[in-house]
């Protein structure tokens, strides 16, 4: 049997180097630790390699307050206290009130999944180190029932990360680690293309030459990114904007500068 390989899809444009952590990823059966600037298609990795092996994805979204049990299963004792009280049957069937996390779900589930487990450096620095033995040893126990949960087929984990904090070395140690880079100007063109496959060439051309003097300038704040390209390029065509004035009168220019002190700065550049 062919080992399964990604190679992209019709709706995200992948790089050789991108496509490769993949599959060797997959291969060694570790963990695939994405990061990059916001807007380089880091989630929507995820969302692609699922789609083109036909595989489903299960979203564990990080925030500040997530505790790594969560990801395993949770006891509801609460529910459980609720139901005592108005006389529910099957009070003492513990399993009842245990429900698993997104981790939980992807070990339990009968057939192969992808797992994604999205901007891990929002919680705590304690949060990936809590994941070490799960990750590797593709189980966990549930005190209250007894009850080992090992995966039936081990999840194709991708790890997203902005880099907001540093991850532990012992992490580290156990991913597969990949830099998306931000799209030069040949791949960003493939990107818009797949969106708007019929776009003007000289429109295309023209917000692209402005949309990079921007990422340009030196003391812009937030640099715009991909998928603010795409909005920006779709408003063009909407609006029915001339290629021509794009550079001059940058029509519709906060779709692709969100911050008030970045706008002055643009408005002031030579974006030639």
């Amino acid at each position: 049997m062919e080992t399964e390989r990604f190679r992209g899809t019709d709706n995200y444009v992948a790089s050789e180097e991108l496509m490769a952590s993949v599959n060797i990823a997959m291969a060694l059966k570790k963990p695939l630790l994405i990061k990059g600037e916001p807007g380089t298609g880091k989630t929507q990795l995820a969302e692609a390699v699922a789609q083109a092996l036909s595989k489903r994805l299960i979203i564990w979204n990080i925030k500040s307050t997530t505790k790594a049990q969560e990801g395993l299963y949770v006891y509801d004792t609460i529910q459980r206290l609720y139901d005592g009280q108005f006389g529910e049957e099957g009070v003492d069937d513990i399993s009842r009130y245990i429900k698993l996390g997104k981790l939980g779900e992807a070990f339990d589930s009968e057939e192969q999944v992808v797992l994604l487990i999205d901007e891990i450096d929002k919680a705590d620095l304690e949060f990936p180190n809590d994941l070490l033995w799960e990750l590797d040893q593709m189980e966990f126990y549930i005190n209250e029932t007894k009850r080992t949960v090992k995966a039936k087929h081990r999840p194709i984990v991708i790890i997203t990360s902005n880099a907001e904090k540093e991850l532990p070395d012992a992490f580290l140690r156990r991913c597969i680690f990949h830099y998306i880079d931000f799209p030069d100007r040949e791949l960003m063109e493939q990107i818009v293309k797949v969106h708007f496959p019929d776009v003007e060439e000289h429109l295309l051309q023209n917000a692209m030459e402005v949309f990079y003097a921007i990422r340009g300038i030196r003391d812009i704040r937030k640099k715009p990114s991909t998928s603010e390209l795409i909005d920006w390029v779709n408003a063009l065509q909407i609006g029915g904007i001339s290629a021509d004035t794009i550079r001059k009168a940058l029509p519709f220019v906060g779709v692709v500068v969100k911050k008030d002190e970045d706008l002055e700065l643009v408005r002031h550049s030579d974006l030639s």
